[in-house]
């Protein structure tokens, strides 16, 4: 028998999928380990495979999100950095772009930047804009550089010259020497890291990628140790911010690439369960117990974005574009210095946790509300395997309520509605903001906490469903099943769009497509399941900012380049209002997607449901200001939960890893592979 296992190692839980050679499912959740990750990933794989009935060395595959590249940016205890660049180019990290990130904060810090001046070498070298050497490198001048970080205790070195995607030869004649000096120092070399133009934005990916370097490293390394002690025999892949997956090497070596790995699995799980069930338009709502991250999915497709700034440190790279806000379900309730009461973006996180979680938490969070309200089970999460202190969840609302002076229920449904407001904010950014209508989509609900929301969230928006998967608290496990393998390569490439310049555009082309023949042949991807996109950023010449068009699976000819022009003009009057025809088009940097397709377990169908007494399992009493505050509502099993059945609200719905809540005045219905379509009652 062969296994595929899924593992999500989120702020709060670690989620585990596992699905076997017939595509039936099994899945388990527990508590993260913050301290190290691993923990919790080794003891969710061994109860995993005993669930299952299976051993360790019957898993064929293990696919990994992490959130350790982007913990260690967000709490800044990464590899002290030493960085070499161009003689009189020290100082850009903290020159930047010369934006304010607030226009009208006059006393807004900058985010520190994460190397120290005093760790910032110049050497003598210039690359003209042509790629021509102006001055050659001077070694010995890096030499003596090098020296002094190693005697400074450098643990890691970014070297960042300009223009050195043109010529990347000064790179990597200083990564020679840095081998000789600083033997075990980790290196990112930044035409390795984002061959592309623009200074500023490259030298901070490249400074990004060694500041998680080492610590993301001896993570991976670790992992890889402690899988095989436990008889697991394959490597781990890591998934990217693109969501595709890459080898546990490559994720060592490019962490960068990595640092929205968890939320990027849980989109691309989602679009597998709506393009199954038939809804390609979709709003993905990830809500966790640290923060909720949002997608636009049009055309069964996730938009794609180039650049993100994490922690205020702007990372060049290809990513999902996710929408992260700081509301969870461990999200925590306080007041502000005005009086005012905010939820978030501090969070009790896994350790403590929520108050209810009994581990000392005192903080009133969503999960406090939840359970105060009666929402969420008063007794135990997990199947039972979490026992709640609803007592403890009482009294931190309490605490809050008494300062505010008004009552516990309204305290509660504040939190859930502040929340709620915190979210929808959220995704009018990723839809509305960008000329789409929310009311067009349906809204996939996922994470532990997301269905328990999704319903307020979909009525505050207009949406007009809401799909809640079989496993929603696990779905970014799920989707690490569902993930290829994937790697980008990309080559600043200035050039007009004409005849005349495609054979130059076809060299650059050539010299990619080796690179990910390279990556094919590594991987060991056969070629029935290679796949090749290519894509150019292109511009109006004199602009500033770029427009990704898909480009033919081939070689471009002359007859290409009016279509290709066509297919840049409507982009631009879909992103702008307006195409100019008239003005010649200039292609910047050309990018080649190559991906390995992996097998794809295919969703199961669930029998008819007979009645949905069936799957009544009690009354729970609950505060439901739709339903006039507090009253009896029923509670269902989603286990009991057949095909075809209708739940009219308001209805709670438990399983395992999540609770679904359906409002008065909406229905549940379930369809033929289990998932939960939340309407507005006709």
């Amino acid at each position: 028998m062969t296994i595929r296992v899924g593992v999500d190692a989120g702020g709060t839980f670690t989620d585990l999928c596992l699905m076997d050679q017939n595509g039936a499912i099994a899945i388990y959740k527990l508590a993260s380990t913050p301290t190290d990750p691993s923990e919790a990933i080794i003891e969710g794989v061994i109860r995993l495979l005993k669930l299952a009935g299976t051993e360790p060395r019957a898993v064929s595959y293990l696919g990994h999100g992490t959130t350790v590249a982007t913990n260690t940016l967000l709490e800044g205890n990464g590899a002290r950095v030493g960085l070499i660049t161009t003689e009189g180019f020290r100082d850009l990290l903290e020159l930047g772009r010369q934006r304010r990130p607030d226009l009208y904060d006059l006393q807004v810090d900058k985010p520190t930047p994460l190397v120290r001046r005093a760790l910032r070498y110049e050497v003598p070298e210039r690359v003209l804009p042509n790629g021509d050497v102006l001055r050659p490198l001077d070694l010995d001048a890096v030499r003596e550089a090098l020296r002094r970080l190693r005697s400074a205790g450098t643990e890691a070195l970014a070297v960042c010259f300009l223009y050195s995607y043109l010529r990347p030869e000064h790179e990597d004649m200083v990564a020679a020497i840095a081998r000789e000096e600083l033997p075990d120092i980790f290196i990112s070399l930044s035409h390795e890291v984002l061959a592309e133009f623009r200074e500023y934005e490259r030298f901070s990916t490249t400074v990004v990628n060694s500041f998680v370097g080492p610590r993301m490293s001896r993570y991976i390394r670790q992992l890889r140790e402690r899988l095989r002690r436990v008889g697991v025999r394959v490597e781990p892949y890591i998934t990217q911010s693109n969501g595709g997956l890459i080898s546990p090497e490559v994720a060592a070596e490019l962490p960068v690439r990595s640092v929205l790995s968890g939320p990027a699995a849980g989109v691309v799980g989602a679009v597998s369960v709506a393009n199954a069930a038939g809804f390609t338009d979709i709003i993905t709502f990830d809500m966790g117990g640290t923060s909720t991250d949002v997608a636009l999915v049009t055309g069964g497709k996730p938009s794609l974005k180039m650049e993100q700034e994490v922690a205020g440190y702007p990372i060049r790279t290809p990513m999902l574009d996710i929408h992260t806000v700081g509301a969870g379900g461990g999200s925590i309730a306080w007041i502000d210095s005005g009086g005012h009461v905010k939820v978030g973006p501090r969070s009790a996180g896994a350790d403590p946790g929520p108050a209810c979680y009994g581990k000392g938490g005192r903080d009133a969070t969503v999960t406090d509300a939840n359970v105060t309200l009666g929402l969420l089970s008063r007794e135990a999460l997990l199947g039972g395997r979490m026992p709640i202190d609803a007592a403890a969840a009482d009294r931190a609302v309490d605490a809050l309520a008494a300062r505010l002076r008004l009552s516990r229920e309204v305290v509660a449904q504040g939190i859930i509605a502040l929340a709620t407001a915190s979210m929808a904010r959220a995704i009018r950014v990723i839809s509305v903001e960008r000329g789409y209508d929310p009311r067009d989509y349906t809204l996939v609900a996922f994470g532990g906490a997301g269905p328990l929301h999704a319903a307020r969230l979909a009525r505050e928006l207009d949406i007009p469903r809401v799909l809640v998967p079989p496993i929603p608290g696990i779905l970014c496990a799920y989707g690490l099943l569902t993930a290829d393998l994937r790697v980008d390569f990309s080559r600043t490439h200035p050039a007009s769009l004409t005849p005349e310049a495609l054979p130059g555009i076809q060299h650059t082309f050539a010299e990619l497509l080796e690179q990910a023949e390279r990556w094919f042949v590594l991987e060991g991807i056969p070629e029935t399941r290679r796949r090749l996109r290519r894509v150019a950023d292109m511009r109006y010449v004199g602009q500033n900012y770029e427009l990704s068009v898909e480009l033919p699976s081939r070689f471009l000819t002359a007859e290409d380049v009016p279509v290709v022009l066509e297919a840049f003009h409507k982009a631009h009057d879909f992103a702008y209002g307006y195409a100019a025809e008239g003005e010649p088009v200039q292609v910047v940097t050309l990018r080649l997607e190559a991906t390995g397709i992996v097998p794809k377990p295919l969703p199961q169908r669930v029998p008819p449901g007979a009645s949905i007494e069936d799957a009544r399992i009690g009354t729970r009493y609950a505060y439901l200001p739709e339903n006039g505050g507090w009253g009896a509502v029923p509670l269902y099993d989603r286990s009991r939960l057949g095909a075809g059945l209708c739940l009219p609200g308001p209805a709670i719905v438990e399983q395992m890893d999540s609770t679904v809540l359906v409002l008065p005045g909406q229905r549940a219905d379930v369809d033929d592979y289990g998932n939960v379509i939340l309407r507005e009652d006709e």
